[in-house]
């Protein structure tokens, strides 16, 4: 039997702003009911790190970069619209 995949996300946001603070809360709760166990996230405040939002090409935030497994994807956006962002994850078909 298969091992479920683990997944990887990586969460731009910018301070404590509203759309971010709602990132963080749709991402940890989509996680929490699609993904128990089988997942690790990772917040990068772009305010505290700009060069590193440099460095990976982030120009609009919040944007959610899912890692792995493969292939990579990135959604920009508050997560609010669970549907599409199911989709885009491989988490629905």
């Amino acid at each position: 039997m298969k091992k479920p995949a683990h997944f990887k996300f990586r969460l731009y946001v910018a301070g404590d702003s509203p759309n971010s603070a709602q990132a963080v809360t749709n991402l940890k709760a989509l996680c929490h009911e699609h993904l128990p166990e089988r997942h690790e996230i990772e917040i990068v405040d772009v305010m505290r790190e700009p060069k590193r939002a440099l460095t990976d090409a982030v120009s609009l935030t919040p944007m959610l970069v899912k890692l792995s497994p493969a292939p990579i994807r990135k959604i920009v956006g508050n997560l609010g619209h669970r549907e599409p962002v199911l989709q885009s994850l491989g988490l629905k078909s």
